[in-house]
């Protein structure tokens, strides 16, 4: 659990004091809350980031109370979602990933009149931030006629990438007159959340808690901690009995209660009824992000904290060639998708899902598996697409680990989601053949990317995590593999025109000896390349890697390895989380290329 409290250090008190106030007791997280309207400019912010993390001390953004995504005058509602953009760029500068809004009210309008109406503003928001790497959280509303509750932001988490919940337990205390006095209660929220949101968006929860008094409309007012009946030790047992990834903030108005509210919480944890102990062992080798430890059972291996019934076998069998004539094991495979999964599984969520499996290393044998076997676990979420096959989608952390378990490496997700089999990414495979280099391919990246802006699109490279490029535009609704594709020959062609002896779009591997491939057949429904971040079976196993567009001609992509990404991530984030917010139409572009006239 970390815990903190939400508001702006006062006045008279430097950034470091404040930062070590809250070091000393014991706080690892802070919430900005910018109640009213933006005291701090970006320079701050980014320097107050610095110091916290120093500190470990882990922080997110309250946008300004007013700016809501609700309000249906046009002039009202423009300064509402460029707040929310400005405080999601200030919380992108002082290194958060959360920027917390309330969602707003209701007002005897439809449930539909408000979905739409919601929907247009984060329509906007999404194309405005596309090179954040934040999560929009909606705070749960405190009355009965807000808009807000948890059904409504579940419908839409589960259409933008970027929206998650954020749960304020006054809130919800209020609503429900009173019923959040029980560890079951408590639970029950949680079950909710874990049965109606992705659960990627659930892994880690961030939350809101204070003493409140509340009438049959909802919540009337926050009150010291003691005054109300809303207390921290059931929330205390549930983050023990479920094992929760949790941040809790304290919004209470007083230091005090701040007090009490982490006193409650650290002592309810701490006194929950311990699990039997059992002998652990880690599993694995690698000293990577959120070390996973696992209890032999049998024959098999049952990992300590997912929420999953999970069993993990051979753990230590060598699977890849690693750095100094050692072997990567199946064990560091798992912890390595176990360790990505925060960055990984907003990409691969309800995409249809081809595993690349080596049961016996990648000096052995290999195949293509489509179809979810037959004893996969009743748990992991499948989708039947139109050419029948039952393809397994890895919405959650457990999943990547059972795919893993089975010797997946290589995870190739499809260029659509589950819920349309139209394209929802124009690919660019770009491949140095034969007697072509890296400096080679990066010319041409360079060639793609003057065209893309050229036209007014927005496309994002990364390694294929072997020798190639993949450049990856995204759609929006309504583009069929058809017009992909036909985009990407379109443009391929163009550029083969310009350069015939460097740049190859023939399928004829003779005929493009010495050239950069571009390959405008993998714009299909049924075909797969590696995902991003996505291990590649070679030695050292190396991981498809986001790129900055300027760097694309100084990098060795050989580098960049499950040991080596993690540097990488720390200091620039999911550099690839702009090519899910918000898809892009061709129309214009195609007008330009002279596609279909």
């Amino acid at each position: 659990m970390r815990y903190g409290y939400s508001g702006l250090p006062p006045e008279g008190v430097t950034d470091e004091e404040f930062l070590d106030g809250l070091a000393d007791e014991g706080y690892t997280a802070m919430e900005l809350s910018f109640v009213h309207d933006f005291p701090w400019k970006k320079p701050r912010c980014t320097a107050f980031g610095k110091l916290a993390a120093e500190r470990d001390i882990s922080l997110s953004v309250h946008a300004p109370f007013f700016a809501m995504l609700t309000v249906d005058d046009e002039e009202r509602s423009r300064k509402c979602v460029h707040a929310i953009e400005h405080s999601m760029k200030l919380s992108q500068a002082m290194g958060g990933t959360v920027t917390v809004v309330h969602p707003g009210h209701s007002r005897d309008r439809t449930s539909e009149e408000i979905f739409d109406l919601v929907r247009s503003r984060l329509d906007y928001l999404a194309s405005k931030t596309t090179h954040l790497s934040q999560h929009l959280g909606l705070e749960t509303s405190g009355t009965v006629a807000a808009f807000g509750s948890l059904g409504d932001i579940a419908v839409l988490a589960n259409e933008y990438p970027f929206v998650y919940p954020v749960v304020d337990w006054a809130h919800v205390h209020a609503v429900s007159q009173g019923q959040m006095t029980s560890r079951e209660s408590f639970e029950a929220v949680i079950n909710f959340l874990y049965s109606e949101f992705p659960n990627f968006k659930t892994e880690h929860l961030h939350t809101h808690f204070s003493d409140n008094l509340f009438g049959p409309a909802g919540e009337i007012k926050h009150v010291p901690y003691g005054q109300g009946t809303l207390r921290a030790t059931p929330l205390a047992e549930t983050i023990a009995s479920m094992n929760l990834d949790i941040t809790v903030i304290s919004e209470s108005h007083h230091l005090d209660s701040h007090r009490a509210i982490f006193h409650e919480l650290t002592e309810g944890i701490e006194n929950a009824p311990a699990t039997p102990a059992a002998a652990t062992r880690p599993l694995s080798h690698l000293t990577l992000p959120d070390a996973v430890s696992v209890i032999k059972d049998g024959e098999a291996f049952v990992p300590i904290g997912v929420r999953q019934p999970l069993r993990l076998s051979n753990i230590d069998k060598p699977l890849i060639p690693s750095p100094g004539g050692q072997t990567y094991s199946k064990g560091d495979l798992i912890q390595y998708y176990a360790s990505i999964s925060p960055h990984l599984l907003p990409h691969l969520a309800n995409r249809p899902l081809t595993m690349v499996r080596f049961p016996n290393g990648i000096d052995g044998d290999h195949f293509y598996e489509k179809r979810s076997p037959s004893h996969a676990p009743d748990w992991i979420t499948t989708a039947v697409m139109g050419d029948g096959i039952e393809y397994i989608t890895a919405n959650d952390r457990a999943t990547l680990m059972w795919l893993a378990n089975m010797a997946c490496i290589e995870m190739h997700p499809t260029l659509h989601r589950t819920t349309s089999e139209d394209a929802d990414v124009a690919l660019f495979d770009i491949d140095p053949q034969e007697g072509a280099t890296w400096a080679d391919l990066a010319e041409v990246a360079a060639l793609i990317k003057l065209t893309l802006d050229n036209l007014g699109l927005r496309g994002y490279p990364k390694t294929s995590g072997s020798r190639g490029l993949h450049i990856h535009v995204p759609l929006g609704p309504g583009h069929s593999f058809e017009r992909s594709r036909g985009f990407i020959g379109a443009v391929g062609g163009l550029l083969s025109k310009a350069n015939p002896d460097g740049i190859s779009i023939e399928f004829d591997k003779a005929k493009r000896k010495g050239k950069v491939y571009i390959d405008i057949g993998q714009n299909g429904p049924r075909r797969t390349t590696a995902g991003v971040y996505s291990v590649r079976p070679r030695p050292g196993a190396p991981v498809s890697t986001p790129l900055r567009w300027d760097e694309i001609g100084d990098v060795e992509p050989s580098r960049f390895t499950i040991e080596t990404i993690w540097e990488r991530i720390e200091q620039h984030g999911d550099l690839f989380a702009p090519a899910i917010r918000g898809g892009q139409d061709l129309t214009v572009a195609e007008e330009a290329l002279g596609i279909g006239t």
